[in-house]
């Protein structure tokens, strides 16, 4: 079908300073940076436009955040709130058209079906999706579309017009409509993979699309640039994405009332616990664990420990483990602290000990869990963080959603 497209891609603009823009709406048409936590030596997390426009971006340092933009507005993230507006836009998207692939916490991909493909009728789906989720979700909430013939031009199709913008590709219009771009603005070619494009003499998109699909396979070094040349064609195709995860991790940056030696132990036997949860629910056990704690740059560059350990999914063992591995950390004052556990097999690869204290532990583990099922999380806990319970809340990584509950 000619001028048809196949994807719908929503991007959300600046989601997190959004969402607390739509809650306070005194920092409404100000500059606003979410940040970790308040202090000038962690990085900004999300900015909102009005921040962007004094060049902050996320990954800025706060006291260089304070520099460009005096006037900026920080606010301490709130991971849960986040989690909860998207679980909003994703029923008012829901409403329009079937979410086919949540990507992120602020992105979504949906499919289109019969008469949705042709273009004036995906222009209008997407018009109505952006006036949905202000309904549902928030005036302040805003987000980008793309559409196009597969999901991955969708995407980029996405980033062409921010904010709360609309572009679409046809096939038509490829790979044309793709020459303004750079090489770097395609999904997955970061800085690495740009220079060694430079070092074959690709400095244009193109010079990109007008390669083979052998050269592009010899300059990736594999079948992922193959597949590139084919997506940039406007085939549409999805590839087999891994089911198993490989780690749990979780990391803090502490606050100045916690960066002492014996309060940057809590946080962590804190971790643990939690990263230890996250392994039970996956039904998950590991055999790898590492813990790891940064200074600040006038004192070391950071320490970590790793240990081989048996089938392991419960806190209590880790804990002894991570207590005698913080012996050999050195005196100063952390500023982040980080745990993972990692070499995962799930229950069926299991070995089961020959000794008692894991079905014991397995059993304490079990009704610990039960607990915080029904009264919530931090109904029961490790006596070894009881100082710091309320630190290290829950956090969203990239592409993951935590469940709070």
């Amino acid at each position: 079908m000619p001028n048809s497209v196949n994807w719908l891609f929503l991007d959300l603009n600046s989601y997190f300073a959004s969402v607390e823009q739509q809650e306070r709406p005194e920092l409404r048409g100000r500059p606003v940076a979410v940040v970790p936590v308040l202090t000038d030596s962690t990085c900004c997390i999300a900015a909102s436009y009005e921040a962007k426009a004094y060049g902050v971006r996320t990954g800025t340092m706060v006291r260089e955040a304070r520099r460009m933009c005096p006037g900026i507005a920080l606010v301490e993230a709130r991971h849960k709130l986040y989690v909860e507006y998207h679980h909003k836009i994703i029923a008012a998207v829901d409403r329009c058209i079937p979410v086919t692939k949540v990507v992120s916490i602020d992105e979504m991909a949906c499919r289109l079906m019969g008469r949705e493909c042709a273009l004036p009728n995906a222009l209008a789906l997407a018009a109505k999706i952006k006036q949905a989720i202000r309904q549902g979700a928030g005036d302040t909430l805003r987000c980008s579309v793309g559409l196009a013939p597969n999901r991955w031009l969708a995407k980029m199709a996405s980033d062409m017009q921010k904010p709360d913008g609309l572009f679409s590709m046809t096939l038509e219009q490829l790979p044309n409509i793709l020459y303004h771009l750079q090489p770097q603005d395609v999904p997955g070619i970061g800085s690495r993979m740009n220079r060694r494009l430079e070092q074959q003499g690709i400095r244009t998109m193109e010079q990109l699309c007008g390669l083979s699909s052998s050269k592009m396979r010899s300059v990736w070094g594999g079948i992922v640039g193959e597949r590139y040349w084919h997506w940039l064609r406007g085939e549409d195709f999805e590839t087999q994405e891994k089911s198993q995860q490989r780690s749990v991790s979780h990391q803090h940056v502490l606050p100045p009332e916690l960066r002492t030696r014996e309060k940057a132990a809590a946080v962590i036997q804190k971790l643990i616990f939690r990263a230890a949860s996250r392994l039970r629910h996956m039904k998950m056990w590991a055999h790898g664990f590492s813990v790891y704690a940064g200074f600040s740059l006038r004192e070391r560059v950071g320490w970590e420990a790793h240990a081989r350990i048996l089938d392991c999914q419960d806190a209590i063992t880790l804990v002894e483990i991570f207590r005698k591995m913080w012996q050999g950390c050195p005196e100063g004052k952390p500023s982040f602290v980080g745990v993972a556990l990692y070499d995962l097999v799930p229950d069926a690869g299991h070995t089961l000990s020959l000794l008692g204290e894991e079905e014991k532990r397995g059993k304490l583990c079990q009704a610990m869990d039960s607990i915080q099922a029904k009264y919530g999380g931090g109904a029961v806990y490790l006596g070894g963080f009881h100082q710091v319970r309320d630190a290290a809340p829950v956090r969203i990584a990239f592409t993951s959603i935590p469940d709070f509950d």
